[in-house]
């Protein structure tokens, strides 16, 4: 049988370097599971593990990328039990090392292990689980957001920005959304947003004022950090929290402690792969998001699905200034 995997080989070309080559069919160990990939999905994790920008990275390379993956189990290893043979699951996302998901088939843990919510097809159950978990704990394991938050959202287009919005919604919170262009705000109103603040315009700052009727954002969901923080730290509300959980803007930011002594505030640098490791908390997070799926309150957001050997224009795409918002996915023609 060809078997063929997508290996990243040079960290100063990252994605560009990216091969997909022939392999060995992968055997189950004690304890694991084969999976059968059937779709994967793109994630901004992934490019900073190719470019070695992340909080982890390959020991050597060639090494395999991809942690959100939905396929067909088709082996189990000794001692799996509660594993259905031939039921589609979905991996959690995680840091996998050298055995991501951009291959033809992986081994896993059953641990990183769910099934497939039921009428979701093969690529939009790889669609769902980083951004739904990402902004889950944060905002409603942690925070227990509701009708009483202020809940800012920054680069609310990403898809994890946009789960926020749809969760905020559904706790009742006043959501607000930032964009750097005034185009996204239909999109991100229909996401959940109740405003949306523009920070490219020179009032950035009065608009998160009034979009927070006056009183600050008791809870902040950020992946932008440096300008965007410098100003949303303007408008912190009393004991609020500053969940941190991405780069966009290339560099750790610089913490604005002297807003945060003002407020009180908490500044709490945020990796979903601690939560999925909590076994209790996990099942939580995989419950709320089963259960909105099944009310069709969160939604699968799909915004362009490519073949296995389209990873690197897929990449194209993702670094590309898009018009469209949602997941990008390989498709395996297994």
């Amino acid at each position: 049988m060809d078997v063929r995997e997508w290996v990243v080989q040079d960290f100063s070309a990252g994605y560009k370097s990216l091969c997909l080559q022939e392999c060995d069919l992968p055997e189950p160990g004690p304890g694991e599971v084969r999976l059968k990939v059937e779709a994967f999905a793109l994630n901004w994790g992934d490019m900073d593990l190719m470019e070695d920008r992340y909080t982890f990275s390959f020991e050597q390379l060639p090494a395999r990328v991809g942690m959100e993956a939905a396929g067909i189990v088709d082996k189990l290893g000794p001692g799996v039990e509660d594993v259905e043979l031939g039921s589609r699951y979905c991996t959690l996302p995680y840091y996998y090392y050298n055995k991501g998901a951009s291959a033809d088939y992986i081994t896993i843990a059953p641990a990183y292990l769910t099934k497939a919510p039921d009428g979701l097809s093969a690529v939009e159950s790889a669609s769902i689980w980083m951004q739904y978990l990402t902004a889950y704990f944060p905002l409603v394991a942690v925070s227990a957001i509701g009708p009483n938050t202020n809940l800012l959202v920054s680069a609310a287009t990403s898809t994890a920005g946009s789960a926020a919005l749809e969760i905020g919604r559904i706790c009742g919170a006043n959501v607000v959304g930032t964009s750097r262009s005034d185009h996204n705000s239909r999109y991100l109103h229909d996401a959940g947003a109740t405003a949306v603040c523009i920070s490219s315009q020179a009032d950035f700052t009065e608009q998160l004022r009034q979009a927070s009727g006056g009183r600050g954002f008791d809870v902040v969901f950020d992946a932008v950090g440096g300008s965007v923080m410098r100003e949303y730290a303007q408008v912190l509300a009393r004991d609020s929290r500053i969940y941190f959980y991405g780069f966009l803007e290339g560099d750790f930011p610089e913490v604005p402690f002297i807003e945060m002594l003002g407020a009180n505030a908490s500044f709490h640098p945020y990796s979903l792969f601690n939560y999925v490791e909590n076994r209790a908390l996990c099942e939580q997070g995989k419950a709320f998001v089963y259960d909105h799926i099944q009310r069709g309150t969160l939604r699968p957001n799909i915004d362009k699905v490519f073949p296995m050997t389209g990873f690197i224009e897929a990449w194209d795409y993702m670094r590309s200034s898009r018009t469209s918002h949602g997941k990008v996915l390989i498709k395996n023609d297994l």
